[in-house]
């Protein structure tokens, strides 16, 4: 999207009497609600948000103190083309200075203190592997070509390991993306394909976590609470405690209202009639529904009841093909889950260790691991990282917070002869310290955190393998009042799992809706730059050269592609 589109919306005709009802308060719902008002000319006293917890965020969470332990669920790696996402937070005022925005810090941050990984992945007990390319074979990078040129209608429901051979799975490269992005073999390698589409121009980067970008503080305190600040400031009604259970729809022809919401609220069911003015935003699925927490000496509980946001989606698409198929996504626990757990140090001597491995001063505010570091040879597949510290506002000086996860809950450890599922926080961080090669210093480091683990039935049931209709599209046909917001609706060409995919439905679904000329910003067409193209194959091959790279100099010696090849 150019300049010349970027035009202020004309007020909508009558927006003074519609009202906005949006069912769910993560960052999807929060978004539209900005939007609403931004482009929309809504009166944010006219926008209902319905949350059936007691708080905002959804995935971009964080909470805790220095004495019961700080959690944090996950984080979502950002990047520079997040387009829809930076759009919204260049219009949020920062909670530290008003007179500048969010992004105004958070790109001043990241200029001034890039991310870099210091030590990316580890084995044999603390030793790092020093893996510096992405290690494909011939067989590897001709299926990544081939990958790149398929339709997602031609790869269909395959997953990642139908699509490979098993030397693929050997490669440096499986090993960077599925630590970094949470992909497991049995995932869909169309939601792959959109992954290597959308961040092509990150290839190079990838073995040292170069061009991803993070907050100051957890995303909860840099994204969320000022947001909610702005949204509060301009009157947006927030009900906790509601928990949505389904909608009247009114489906005559190919026309789809929304006429009623019901849901209860403080435990007794109320009735919102809608009419088709109005406007009725949904965020159907959820990665971090029924998320459940153990502390040092307990392991959390895998919850396998059907979550609320999931029984509601699935309540919604009986009505109609048009509104997707959650049983995709949600039917299988045991493919969706993992866990992760947060790791509260207070004087410890993991300060000194990080120190020593990364020749970074952990208490210096900047940039401390540059990402995860991932035990190659460990059972459960785990990962850590250290942030910025502070990672919470009110961290004292000597505490720094760690987050680490295992992509394999069901698998026995190789120091705790246990499931990771089973383990409490003490036997997590006794097998995190045997992989960071301070298994002589267990005891001692023990005795200075505080570990709260996570067990997250539904935390990449995003990517299950589906085809087209499984999702339903942000705004369904023929729909007048009736969008779907966040990582479970279809967006060509995005990818799920990011800020971006949500805040990008939310943009959708109101200029949609509401019929606004301003388009929603283009995603970012790495894929087509054929500068992208050629430094992406370049990194695929060891030698960094393309095929037949002498011939091709030859061509285009003294020219203005010289340079290019």
């Amino acid at each position: 999207m150019g300049n010349y589109l970027l035009i202020n919306t004309v007020k909508p005709e009558g927006i003074e009497n519609r009202k906005a009802y949006l069912v769910g308060g993560g960052i999807a719902s929060l978004a539209a609600a900005a939007h609403l008002i931004m482009y929309g000319h809504m009166d944010g006293k006219n926008i209902t948000i319905l949350e059936k917890t007691g708080s905002l965020g959804g995935s971009l969470d964080g909470g805790g103190n220095a004495k019961d332990g700080y959690i944090i669920r996950g984080g979502r790696e950002m990047e520079e083309h997040f387009e829809c996402c930076w759009d919204l937070f260049a219009k949020i005022p920062s909670l530290n200075d008003p007179a500048r925005s969010v992004l105004d810090e958070f790109r001043e941050l990241n200029v001034y203190d890039p991310n870099e990984s210091a030590v990316r992945v580890m084995h044999l007990c603390g030793k790092d592997a020093k893996l510096e390319t992405l290690g494909l074979d011939k067989d590897s990078i001709k299926a990544l070509r081939k990958l790149l040129l398929a339709t997602e209608e031609s790869l269909g429901r395959k997953t990642v390991k139908e699509y490979f051979n098993p030397s693929f799975f050997r490669t440096n490269m499986w090993c960077f993306w599925r630590s970094m992005f949470a992909f497991e073999d049995w995932h869909s390698v169309a939601e792959m394909k959109r992954y290597m589409e959308r961040f092509m121009h990150l290839m190079p980067g990838m073995p040292k976590l170069k061009g991803i970008l993070f907050s100051r503080y957890n995303q909860y305190e840099s994204f969320i609470l000022p947001l909610k600040k702005w949204l509060e400031e301009r009157h947006v009604n927030f009900i906790f405690d509601a928990q949505v259970e389904d909608l009247n729809i009114d489906i005559t022809g190919n026309k789809k209202t929304v006429k009623a919401i019901y849901l209860k609220r403080s435990g007794k069911d109320e009735e919102i009639v809608t009419t088709e003015k109005d406007l009725v935003f949904v965020t159907n699925g959820s990665m971090t529904e029924n998320s459940t927490l153990g502390s040092m000496h307990q392991a959390p509980v895998l919850n396998r009841e059907e979550g609320a946001c999931w029984k509601l989606w699935k309540n919604i698409a009986k009505k109609h093909p048009d509104f997707g198929k959650p049983d995709v996504f949600c039917g299988d626990i045991d493919k969706t889950k993992w866990e992760s757990f947060t790791v509260t140090c207070t004087d410890s001597p993991i300060a000194d260790y990080l120190a020593k491995l990364t020749g970074r001063d952990p208490f210096s505010g900047r940039v401390v691991t540059g990402g995860i570091i991932t035990f190659k040879d460990s059972n459960w597949y785990m990962s850590v990282t250290c942030s910025r510290q502070p990672h919470f506002s009110n961290q004292p000086k000597n505490v720094l917070v760690l987050w680490a996860y295992g992509l394999f809950p069901d698998r026995v450890g190789n120091l705790v002869k246990k499931k990771m599922s089973d383990c409490t926080g003490e036997e997590l961080m006794t097998e995190l310290l045997c992989h960071m090669g301070l298994k002589s210093q267990t005891q001692e480091i023990l005795k200075t955190v505080n570990v709260i683990p996570c067990m997250m039935p539904y935390i990449t049931s995003q990517f299950m393998p589906r085809v087209k209709g499984d999702r339903p599209a942000v705004v369904p046909k023929g729909s007048t009042n009736l969008a779907f917001l966040g990582q479970f609706t279809e967006i060509e060409g995005d990818c799920v799992f990011t800020v971006e995919y949500s805040v990008r439905s939310a943009l959708t679904a109101v200029c949609t809706l509401l019929q606004l000329e301003r388009p929603v910003p283009e995603i970012y067409p790495a894929k087509y730059d054929i500068r992208v193209l050629v430094t992406a194959m370049k990194t695929m091959y060891p030698d960094g050269q393309l095929p037949a790279s002498k011939i091709l100099k030859k061509f285009t010696q003294g020219t203005s592609f010289e340079d290019l090849i």
